[in-house]
């Protein structure tokens, strides 16, 4: 495999928390009356397991005239469908792209009622399920009051070339999902898809007024049994939503099941945004040991990939153990050498790194020049006997840990960081962090007086801080590096996309 066949190969995957086989659509039309007009264009591109793998468009000729409305809306006019198939023509191969995949439009009844009024013309059976894109953003950005593609291009800078047109229009959908996978978790993705997706029956123990009390905005949320047990933490940007999603009926384990039987209340923690709730989860979850969530064990030791470089000039990777502070000692943090290992073997599938420069594989045999057993593959270009050069190899390693790279703290000392609810202004909360560290929740200037800091201009913290009002409940204060709250703030704090997503301002601090 050459080079930039290799570059070309590599694309964006969608969340593994979306269906794993899914077909965005869109449908143009010669009018809203699916019983009486007709499709005139689909556009569709075909996902699996996250990836794109194939996209396919047609015009279709509506033998009927198009509506001078819908010519002015899509640019599609008589000389572009004269020559196009009928949907007879086409509906065979259009029912294979779709047949067993979950199909994903904005506002897929629209999209979903052409298909089956043209489909059953042709007598042919057509039933399959549904995602709605434009539901799945309502639930996901509840913060947005718009949600239509418009406003999804505008949210994002999307660019599109044609609007309107069913390819460009299903671009933007899949562009849209990409954009969320970078924003939310797995977790969060999969609750919205499963609630759009399936009915949910309460446990037998959970009275409804438990679910009803729970509100549609961020937060944490707690399930407790009948003697108090707590059971489980979770967080939410749409809690109402994520607690339902527990409770649908073909659950993936019997942790699930089990679960479910034992859960007889339920509370929960409003925050103002993601940002809050993902703070307030990890610290929840590692102080107050609920029976069914994952432990989140506190370590002494972490685990980090470093680079160091050969005689022949290639860089070699080698996992080591580090000491648990905040220096930049190599690329990613790791709970344990498994975990980092297996991080560095995906990296090498996806770069074409070699085994034995990355320490995955015993070491050349100098006197044989043994290749690596990858390059026997075509899985390695070679850099374990010089068939590539080390300049080409270190870029690609470089490019392979640049995500992984431990950041550098970016701020002088410590930061201020405001949330704010956007559809409720006065519900704001402040956090103090230092070095990756959660320090303490402030409340006033005076909290952040005896906490050893002061704004580093006059008047440049905002009169809010004087009355955070969106919980009474304090986030605990940090003892030390905590690894799951250091990628909580490296996501959010150091994108520029999220800060705005989520309301957040970050106020630079001195020491007293």
């Amino acid at each position: 495999m050459s080079q930039s066949s290799w570059f070309d190969k590599r694309m964006s995957a969608i969340s593994e928390g979306f269906p794993d086989k899914m077909v965005i659509l869109d449908c143009e039309t010669t009018g809203a009356n699916a019983a009486s007009c007709k499709i005139i264009e689909i556009g569709l591109l075909v996902i699996e397991n996250g990836v794109l793998i194939d996209q396919w468009q047609t015009f279709c000729n509506p033998e009927t005239p198009i509506p001078e409305k819908i010519k002015r809306l899509t640019g599609i006019d008589k000389s572009m469908l004269e020559n196009a198939p009928v949907f007879s023509q086409i509906a065979v191969k259009l029912r294979a792209y779709l047949k067993d995949r979950v199909l994903v439009a904005h506002n897929i009844r629209f999209d979903y009622g052409f298909l089956r009024n043209e489909f059953a013309r042709e007598k042919i059976n057509f039933h399959e399920k549904t995602l709605c894109s434009l539901k799945f953003s309502r639930l996901l950005y509840s913060q947005f009051k718009r949600h239509s593609l418009n406003a999804i291009i505008k949210r994002f800078n999307f660019t599109i070339k044609n609007r309107h047109r069913a390819m460009d229009d299903a671009l933007i959908i899949y562009k849209f999902f990409l954009k969320s996978s970078e924003l939310f978790d797995l977790e969060e993705i999969t609750a919205i898809c499963n609630t759009l997706q399936r009915n949910s029956s309460l446990p037998p123990l959970l009275a409804p007024k438990e679910v009803e009390k729970l509100p549609n905005g961020p937060g944490v949320y707690h399930f407790y049994s009948q003697l108090g047990e707590l059971l489980y933490v979770g967080k939410s940007v749409h809690i109402r939503n994520r607690v339902m999603s527990h409770f649908a009926q073909n659950f993936r384990n019997p942790k699930s099941t089990r679960l479910n039987a034992k859960i007889s209340s339920v509370d929960y923690t409003p925050t103002p945004s993601d940002f809050g709730a993902q703070l307030l989860e990890n610290q929840h979850i590692k102080t107050l040991n609920p029976l069914y969530n994952r432990r989140l064990r506190k370590i002494k030791n972490l685990f980090s990939i470093r680079k160091s470089e050969n005689h022949k000039g290639f860089t070699t990777l080698k996992i080591e153990r580090i000491e648990l502070d905040h220096g930049n000692y190599g690329s990613g943090l790791f709970r344990s050498p498994r975990q980092a290992k297996k991080k560095l073997e995906e990296l090498a599938d996806t770069y074409c790194l070699c085994h034995q420069l990355c320490g995955l594989e015993a070491p050349i045999d100098k006197i044989n020049k043994k290749r690596c057993f990858r390059s026997q593959l075509q899985k390695c270009f070679g850099a374990c006997v010089g068939d590539e050069c080390a300049t080409e190899y270190n870029q690609r390693v470089t490019l392979a840990l640049a995500s992984y790279d431990i950041k550098v703290w970016p701020w002088k000392s410590a930061i201020l960081v405001k949330e704010c609810n956007p559809s409720d202004q006065e519900d704001v909360a402040f956090h103090l962090i230092d070095k990756w560290c959660y320090l303490s929740r402030i409340t006033d200037l005076q909290s952040l007086f005896e906490a050893g800091f002061q704004p580093e201009k006059e008047h440049a913290l905002p009169k809010k801080v004087q009355e955070a009002t969106s919980s009474s409940e304090e986030y605990c204060c940090a003892e030390a590096f905590d690894l799951d709250t250091y990628f909580i703030l490296s996501r959010f704090i150091c994108d520029e996309n999220k800060m705005s997503i989520h309301n957040l301002r970050l106020f630079p601090l001195i020491p007293i």
